[in-house]
């Protein structure tokens, strides 16, 4: 399990940045893309919430004067994500779930049940898809979720936690789970 970020080191990072180094620009990137990407990956097609992760961060780090708490740059990057993201048209909700291409290194089987559950995880409200997905899917921990989102560490396994009973009972696998449990 990887640990959280202390907000001074995000602080630094993000003043730095505001002084124009480059390599602080590369560590807010990499430290914060994931959450950038979740939040897009929970509305639009995998190669689209690529595209909308690049364009977010070009708007945020136009803006990083406008950043009044440079250790909340989490969610404030979120903020500016969640505003990003195109408008979830039924029509192009219907295209994102039919356009996401092959998981890399994943069989056919694989990459249908793996886009099955991300169907199911995009119906979930906000506040579970976000958290779900960067676990899921970004592979980020508890304390690393925490400390990018803003989050307590306990509003996140509560998120998590919920989430993943909302997305067991969206896949039909809620009863599994009980029935080995009394068995």
């Amino acid at each position: 399990m990887k640990a959280a970020i202390p907000p001074e080191d995000i602080a630094s990072q993000v003043q730095d940045a505001r002084h124009g180094s480059q390599a602080a620009f590369a560590w807010l990137y990499r430290t914060f893309a994931p959450l950038v990407h979740a939040i897009h990956l929970g509305m639009t097609a995998r190669t689209r919430a690529e595209d909308l992760t690049q364009e977010t961060f070009v708007i945020a780090f136009g803006k990083l004067d406008q950043l009044r708490e440079p250790a909340r740059f989490g969610p404030w990057i979120a903020m500016i994500a969640r505003r990003t993201r195109p408008a979830a048209a039924p029509e192009e909700r219907e295209l994102a779930d039919g356009d996401d291409p092959p998981w890399p290194g994943a069989g056919p089987e694989a990459s249908a049940q793996a886009n099955e559950a991300l169907r199911a995880i995009r119906d979930l409200p906000e506040a579970y898809r976000e958290t779900l997905i960067l676990r899921l899917v970004e592979g980020l921990s508890g304390p690393e979720i925490a400390s990018l989102t803003g989050l307590t560490p306990q509003s996140v396994r509560v998120n998590l936690h919920r989430g993943m009973s909302r997305l067991r009972g969206a896949l039909g696998i809620a009863g599994r789970q009980e029935e080995s449990a009394d068995g």
